[in-house]
């Protein structure tokens, strides 16, 4: 799940409308819905299989377009786009560079590691919130989704920086009634989070974000879309603003023992026919040093 995109096909908004009489929600409280739910979704997290895909992300900069491989020592990717031009000559050179140094370098696949890690643990801690953070109520069904509206709780203890932020938030949450498993979810800032009384920062209201999953195996669940629209001030000096807008598709399976080496290759695999021709740097590098 990072950070993670947005494809037709996914669940919209038509997930909603009030429940009908053929159509009652569970007989289990919304909260322990949400609670089997992210048990659910934390099992798959430890245990999920390896995918091949491309990423969109749509920034204040610019749009990139990429090629991405999960590992178990992470996701390496290619650039394939910038604002919607093949790279150039001169761009090519530079990720054939980029990912030639991670996979010579041992320093630097201890970093790749190390944050690939980091990003798993966020993940899962952020997961681990919904259940005791908020206070649920069902709201709707559709397309086989119950659509959940959740507020903080105000007895719940948001102690770290990344709780105190997520706890925040108000919104609507969508469950795969089948699967029970999370399909999208909607935040918003309800109100303004200062940092060190507003002296560190301040999260400021009304910013939202978005995260839509899809169904892509028997018991795999990717993110499809993701969308972070946040007005943040830090340090009392400079307001800033996190727009991103990231679309994921063409999810293919990859072998689960799959290392650095072999994604590269894949992912060079995919360029262009001309690059195709003559073994590029990455591929030699790739099976030079193939474990």
């Amino acid at each position: 799940m990072r950070v993670q995109v947005l494809i037709a096909g996914f669940l919209t908004a038509a997930c909603g409308g009030p429940l009908t009489e053929a159509q009652q929600a569970p007989a289990i409280p919304a909260g322990q819905l949400v609670r089997d739910v992210v048990s659910n979704e934390l099992n798959d997290h430890a245990r999920h299989g390896y995918w091949r895909y491309w990423v969109e992300r749509h920034t204040q900069t610019g749009m990139r377009h990429e090629e991405e491989v999960e590992t178990a020592q992470g996701p390496i990717t290619r650039l394939t786009e910038t604002n919607g031009r093949p790279l150039d000559a001169q761009a090519r050179q530079e990720e054939d560079a980029r990912l030639a140094r991670l996979l010579n370098s041992s320093q630097e696949q201890a970093r790749h590691r190390q944050q690939y890690a980091e990003d798993e643990a966020r993940i899962g801690r952020i997961l681990a919130l919904l259940p005791d953070a908020f206070l649920y109520e069902y709201d709707g069904f559709a397309d086989g989704c119950f659509r959940l509206r959740f507020r903080p709780d105000p007895g719940y203890p948001a102690r770290s920086i990344e709780a105190r932020v997520f706890h925040a938030m108000t919104g609507e949450l969508w469950i795969d009634a089948r699967f029970k498993r999370l399909a999208r979810l909607d935040g918003r800032v309800a109100d303004n989070v200062d940092f060190g009384f507003g002296l560190l920062g301040r999260l400021y209201k009304g910013g939202w974000f978005r995260l839509v999953r899809t169904q892509v195996g028997a018991s795999d669940w990717k993110t499809s879309q993701l969308e972070v629209h946040m007005s943040i001030r830090a340090l009392l000096v400079k307001t800033f603003a996190r727009e991103t807008s990231e679309s994921r598709g063409g999810f293919t399976p990859v072998p689960p023992g799959i290392g650095l080496n072999q994604a590269a290759i894949l992912l060079d695999a995919s360029s262009d026919s001309a690059r195709a021709q003559t073994p590029s740097p990455i591929a030699s590098a790739a099976l030079a040093v193939r474990p």
